[in-house]
């Protein structure tokens, strides 16, 4: 049976709901996110599952990240986690190190700040350093759907803003009033069409209408921050149905803005066809490595991609391939356009505009060499030969449907830790282990490697170095 939770200060009304209620298991959870659950559990904190973990769960997807908040302090939490460290400028959280590079993002729970709801409707929210209740935290999120709570200790799931509501009608709602939420972080405005793309869900109509007034006020936000948000997008497996989205709300026209004129002429509607063909490829290739977890998007690929259909147009990019002296004049005026019209907007590093360049110069060559499957000498010599046949095998599955194939796009590193056998247990010897129980300040931890067989032979293990006899 649900439980309300009555705030008598607040007037705000939460709702508890037992294991019976919800779909949410133990057993689903991460082995690692549960160890730090039941840590600060048994050190007498307050640990929640919160965020995109609860809402996968809930939907019966695997999440991609485990976060964590509770009650606890930062320095509270580092002494319960030496391995860890404590990162963030806005406000310190806490990050506990696995194997395999797994980490587990643990914050404390933090509040609203008083100028996101008593501040004038035109104030961008400050940083906001203040820790606060569970209530607090809940209704400081931004989306409904991403601000539930799953209690490890009595296995509950803890609503305070409708959230499970939203995820069984398939609704993306802000929390609280959506005008000012938005106007306090116009971010949230993508992170609502991004959550809608991925779920399939429709976004509320007050959301909605909120965007589509507000949608301006993204050219506020640093361009950081929308690099980093486009990119999310980008490789998070529903680009399509996020252009689609992003389109109809005109936030694409404000990241693309060289896109309007073009998809509202007389040959719009061909470009749009190509320019979600393009990212329907990008789509399937990025849920092929989530099966495989070997697939590696680089950025310059994501931003090429969705670029190439302007980007043909505007420079009159053939299937010719473009030789000598006229080569190199169509390098720089496309790197010279690409800068102004793109690379400016969102601070792309110069070696990401140039191998952007290169992809969409070099496209015709390589368009040639894979429709023969012969490759010249000088051309596999090339440092940017992989990257070519990656972007061109994109470019021919789109056109001709002709699949791209996945070994192009696999993380090597990835792949042969996969497949390299495990290593067997050795009997272990302790190096400069201290004799009477006390920690040594000094010979105890010799430099190590992430390599399964360390260096020399010698692998560390928490504060030891094995070796085998």
């Amino acid at each position: 049976m649900s439980e309300n939770l009555n705030n008598t200060t607040s007037g705000r009304n939460g709702v508890i709901l037992s294991s019976a209620e919800h779909p949410v298991r133990e057993e689903d959870i991460d082995q690692d996110a549960l160890m730090v659950l039941y840590r600060l559990k048994d050190a007498g904190y307050a640990g929640y599952l919160v965020g995109g973990g609860v809402r996968d769960l809930y939907l019966g997807k695997k999440p991609k990240d485990f976060d964590i908040s509770t009650n606890a302090r930062p320095g509270q939490i580092r002494k319960l986690f030496r391995n860890s460290r404590t990162i963030g400028r806005r406000f310190r959280l806490v990050q506990v190190f696995f194997r395999d590079n797994k980490i587990i993002e643990v914050s404390t729970l933090r509040s609203q700040s008083e100028y996101d709801e008593d501040g004038e409707a035109n104030e961008v929210l400050p940083a906001n350093n203040t820790f606060g209740t569970l209530e607090e935290d809940a209704f400081r999120r931004d989306l409904t759907i991403n601000s539930l709570f799953y209690e490890v200790e009595n296995k509950t799931v803890i609503d305070y803003v409708g959230g499970v509501q939203d995820l069984k009608d398939g609704i993306i709602r802000l929390v609280g009033d959506p005008d000012r939420r938005i106007t306090r972080d116009p971010v949230r405005m993508l992170r609502a069409v991004r959550h809608a793309a991925r779920a399939d869900f429709r976004i509320d109509e007050a959301t909605w209408q909120a965007i589509i007034r507000h949608r301006e006020k993204l050219e506020l936000c640093p361009v950081s921050r929308i690099r980093d948000e486009l990119l999310k997008d980008l490789q998070g497996g529903a680009s399509r149905a996020w252009t689609e989205l992003a389109i109809q709300t005109g936030l694409f026209y404000l990241l693309f803005p060289f896109y309007e004129e073009l998809l509202t002429n007389s040959e719009g509607e061909t470009i749009r066809e190509e320019l979600l063909a393009l990212l329907s490829v990008l789509d399937r290739i990025v849920a092929e490595g989530r099966k495989s977890g070997t697939i590696k998007l680089d950025e310059a690929l994501l931003f090429a991609l969705p670029l190439f259909p302007w980007v043909k147009r505007r420079f009159s990019l053939s299937q010719e391939d473009i030789k000598g002296a006229g080569h190199h004049q169509v390098m720089k005026a496309v790197r010279a356009g690409l800068d102004e019209a793109f690379s400016c907007r969102l601070n792309l590093t110069r070696m990401t505009l140039d191998t952007i360049t290169t992809l969409f110069v070099n496209s015709p060559a390589f368009w040639e060499g894979a429709a023969n499957g012969v490759w010249t000498a000088w051309l596999r010599k090339k440092s940017y030969f992989s990257a070519c046949c990656r972007f061109v095998a994109c470019c021919r599955e789109a056109e001709i449907g002709e699949l791209a194939d996945l070994s192009l796009f696999m993380n090597k590193t990835a792949e042969s830790a996969k497949n390299s056998p495990p290593i067997a247990p050795q009997k272990q010897i302790f190096l400069n282990a201290p004799s009477n129980g006390k920690k040594s300040g000094s010979g105890y931890n010799p430099a190590f490697s992430s390599k399964p067989e360390g260096i020399f032979g010698l692998r560390r293990e928490g504060r030891n170095l094995l070796f085998n006899r």
